[in-house]
């Protein structure tokens, strides 16, 4: 299953959308000049172990860093995330303290 995600600055979130155009999930985000914080990713139960999170995941931080941005990953999907995707570690902001 092919999953196309496309930002939506309007609504704050990049959506990931399946080929007949349903909604499998999004990943919210708060945006404040070069910084950009990811605050929740939601995946659909219809979708659920189809590998929505991780393409979401990459589509973000891949926009991010074409965009220049730098991340600061409030969303506890997101930070375990990139702990198994340390190619990302260049743009991410790290505090000592973990986000529940």
């Amino acid at each position: 299953m092919q999953f196309t995600v496309t930002d939506v600055p309007e609504r704050e979130r990049f959506e990931a959308r399946d080929e007949t155009g349903a909604l499998a999930g999004i990943v919210t985000y708060q945006l404040t000049g070069a910084i950009i914080a990811y605050t929740h990713t939601e995946v659909d139960p219809a979708f659920e172990g189809k590998g929505v999170g991780s393409t979401l995941a990459r589509a973000v931080m891949d926009d991010a860093r074409a965009k220049g941005r730098t991340v600061v990953p409030i969303c506890p999907f997101l930070a375990g995330w990139l702990e198994k995707h340390p190619g990302y570690e260049d743009i991410v902001v790290r505090t000592t303290r973990r986000m529940k």
